[in-house]
């Protein structure tokens, strides 16, 4: 796949706050038996197969503790990866090395195991219209990156937060009183170039919606069968969305249903990580 990157201004108050989270003065370990002047080189593996996801932020992380780093990279974010593959050497001061070596491979360990599994939820969907995507369902600060992670694996975005689109979720209809009331409001509200999903959950619930206008129409946690009436009730007036407990043991139950989108929580809560190991470390030679 193309080249993904990431913008440094977006992930560097994370970054910067996971490195201030593992170095609260010092590494006492490292500076006890690194000598301060010392550089070299250090080799980047895989452990597992996979898909690599985070390259930017595991870069970047060196380069926060010490601008002097450098990472040459032997494959790029979204390609597949070998166990045993050698995936980057890092360059710079030893103690830089060792000290920021386990921030860098916490992030790219998580966004690679989030980019797998949803490259196997997405193979999962293959030959059918049905897309894969996250949802909000993240880890307090690293959405930015789970998000990413997820395009890396073949999957789609959700909104990214409550700015980005109207969802009339159950508790938002339950104030309202109605899905037409509810939507009644949020089109009121909401500029026009903003849609507006609603979930449902019954056949009445659907046919409310589609009369009420909603662009995007949620099944939550709907049988087949109940899935298969109401895209048929629809009938291409409203992307349709199936959501509820989606993961890879299921997926393909949902692949021929017709839905446009599936989302998944688990994309990016369940996903385990893709595990990496820095290994040889090389002082160079003082000659």
């Amino acid at each position: 796949m193309g080249k993904l990157t990431m913008a440094p201004f977006l992930m560097d108050d994370a970054i910067l706050a996971a490195l201030k989270e593992d170095v609260n003065e010092e590494d006492i370990s490292t500076n006890a038996v690194v000598d301060g002047e010392l550089r070299g080189s250090v080799k980047l593996f895989a452990k597992a197969d996979g898909i690599l996801s985070g390259a930017p932020v595991f870069e970047r992380t060196f380069a926060l503790f010490d601008e002097s780093t450098a990472v040459e990279w032997y494959f790029e974010d979204g390609d597949a990866l070998s166990k045993g593959d050698l995936v980057a050497t890092i360059t710079g001061p030893v103690r830089a090395l060792l000290t920021a070596e386990r921030v860098a491979l916490n992030f790219l360990q998580r966004m690679s195991g989030i980019a797998t599994y949803t490259n196997k939820m997405a193979k999962a969907l293959a030959k059918s219209k049905t897309k894969i995507v996250d949802t909000r369902k993240t880890t307090p600060n690293f959405r930015i990156f789970a998000k990413y992670a997820v395009r890396c694996g073949g999957g789609e975005n959700h909104r990214f937060n409550l700015t980005d689109g109207v969802m009339l979720k159950d508790n938002h209809i339950g104030a309202a009183g109605s899905v037409a009331e509810a939507v009644k409001r949020a089109k009121a509200y909401a500029s026009f170039v903003r849609k507006i999903e609603v979930e449902v959950e019954t056949m009445a619930m659907v046919k409310e919606a589609v009369e009420a206008g909603a662009d995007i129409i949620m099944l939550d946690n709907m049988s087949a069968d109940e899935i298969k009436k109401a895209i048929e009730f629809i009938d291409g007036r409203a992307l349709v969305e199936l959501s509820g407990n989606v993961d890879l043991n299921n997926i393909s139950n949902y692949k021929d249903l017709g839905a446009d989108i599936i989302s998944s929580g688990a994309l990016t809560h369940s996903a385990p990580v893709l595990d990496f190991s820095m290994k040889g470390l090389r002082p160079d030679d003082p000659r």
